[in-house]
């Protein structure tokens, strides 16, 4: 209980790094991207779904396979009737019977018109949504745990401002009371200079609570307490002009690509629907006994019997079942191919999003730069004016207040820029585990489902498969929604809502 309290209070209290219990968990974003990866439950979960979604592929493929079933019983009657005399000879009428009867049989899809294969086509479709969805999670959780960090680093160092203001402040009114002492300034140089102490000293507080919160969103994501975190490293390249981002993100985004696959599984659910209206052959073969025992008769019976053979099922009616199937999966594959506009639009406003946020911050960064250079010079210039009597206490103060003002606004403007191009790296699907950290060990959802495709296969189910596709309905694409003019540039040409650098 005590150490989880000590973990707990890492996470939340604000505390100087000199002073951290705590060991040295993530101190690199690097490190802190290869342990969310490795632990973050949003992340974790989203994997065990994916390879739940894997099964579906291998309960498709069942279809090709045949069923084997063994059955067995035992039965026992008696039965109660007057005796009989039969050529004077008296037969009882009760009698005891017992008999039992086992049983195996096989049964064989030789042709579905489809129902299988197209039942195959949909689940491999939903899994290559689900890998899609995957990258998505994983880019939400990379991003995550990049804001996080930088956070951190940037409330670190507005904490560091505003401890070193109170203590120049703390100077300032030191000096301010020995010059009151000897009559150089006046009482209202002494208030003014304790003022901006006092309020020194709250925006030192709001910093540390400030940090304190940002430390646990840390711990949230990336499951370890922050403690000495270094220098964020570059991120990939962003391009430089929208078009190309945006060309790239219609390629890699994961929303687009898995909205695309599901546009794909629906149609091949029609497919499977229509499929319904066709004949379907299975072959089956049984083999079974049974055994009766008369009881006081003294007659014993033992039947065997083998029976094989294949079955032509062809639905004739279905009471409007199988229309209403073709038109449900109709309208699902409709709304999949809006489906797919639609996530081209949220990319577009993505990366625009992004994109206008990169140059801005980009600028703000710059800015920042220069605005603390001028503050620092303006700011020792004022002192030195204020030691021969050319500048007054408040002058002092309201320069200190601007240096520091500068100094957190640079601070934001760093951090800002840097989340605003991996949020650009993100709205591309480019914000990927490897390319952040090379030597991350990367989970391979494809290796699930290579390993688990096959479970329960046979020799013939390629022979089965190619059967079954033979006259099976074919895939059509499904009708295309009225399009706006976004839609129609999205298709064609990339759209312009950005600047040019």
């Amino acid at each position: 209980m005590l150490k989880r309290s000590r973990v707990l209070a890492s996470a939340a209290v604000v505390a100087l790094v000199s002073g951290l219990d705590a060991p040295a968990w993530a101190e690199t974003l690097q490190e802190a991207i290869a342990l969310a990866y490795r632990t973050n439950p949003n992340l974790l979960a989203q994997r065990a779904n994916q390879r739940a979604l894997d099964e579906t592929v291998v309960q498709a493929r069942s279809g090709l396979r045949p069923t084997l079933s063994a059955s067995a019983g035992a039965n026992y009657t008696r039965t109660w009737a007057p005796d009989t005399t039969v050529n004077g000879v008296t037969i009882a009428g009760d009698t005891d019977t017992n008999g039992g009867n086992v049983g195996v049989s096989v049964s064989q899809n030789l042709w579905t018109a489809g129902r299988t294969t197209r039942a195959i086509d949909q689940a491999r479709a939903n899994v290559l949504a689900g890998r899609e969805n995957l990258r998505d999670i994983e880019q939400t959780v990379l991003l995550s745990v990049i804001q996080a960090y930088v956070n951190v680093s940037r409330d670190m160092e507005i904490l560091r401002i505003r401890q070193e203001n109170l203590t120049v402040l703390q100077r300032q009114l030191q000096e301010t009371s020995a010059r009151f002492e000897v009559g150089e300034i006046t009482r209202t140089d002494v208030a003014q200079a304790e003022a901006s102490l006092a309020q020194s000293e709250a925006d030192l507080a709001n910093a540390q609570a400030q940090l304190s919160s940002s430390r646990a969103a840390y711990a949230a994501v990336i499951g370890q307490s922050p403690t000495d975190l270094e220098a964020a490293p570059a991120l990939p390249a962003v391009p430089t002009d929208f078009d190309a981002a945006m060309e790239t993100a219609l390629g890699r985004n994961p929303g687009v690509l898995a909205a695309i696959y599901n546009q794909q599984g629906a149609e091949a659910a029609v497919a499977a629907a229509r499929s319904e209206y066709l004949p379907s052959v299975r072959a089956t073969a049984s083999y079974g006994g049974s055994t009766n025992d008369l009881g006081d008769l003294g007659e014993l019976t033992d039947r065997r019997s083998f029976q094989a053979g294949a079955t032509l099922s062809v639905p004739l009616f279905t009471g409007g079942l199988n229309q209403s199937r073709v038109a449900q999966a109709l309208e699902r594959a409709n709304a999949a191919q809006i489906g797919v506009e639609g996530q081209r639009r949220a990319v577009l406003q993505d990366v625009s999003t992004a994109y206008a946020q990169v140059l801005s911050t980009r600028s703000g960064v710059a800015a920042g730069n220069e605005a603390v250079r001028a503050a620092s010079v303006a700011a020792e210039g004022v002192r030195q004016e204020a030691q021969v009597g050319l500048r007054t206490t408040l002058d002092v103060l309201q320069q200190e207040v601007t240096l520091r003002s500068a100094q957190t606004a640079l601070a934001n403007a760093k951090a800002a820029e840097y989340v605003a191009r991996a949020s650009l790296l993100k709205a591309m699907g480019q914000l990927e585990g490897p390319n952040l950290n090379a030597d991350l060990d990367v989970y391979d959802a494809k290796a699930n489902y290579d390993h688990v495709r096959n479970r329960g296969a046979l020799p013939w189910d390629g022979v089965i498969e190619a059967l079954d596709r033979v006259a099976s309905p074919p895939i059509v694409a499904a009708s295309d929604a009225p399009d706006a003019p976004i839609d129609s540039q999205l298709k064609g040409e990339v759209v312009r809502t950005a600047p040019r650098n």
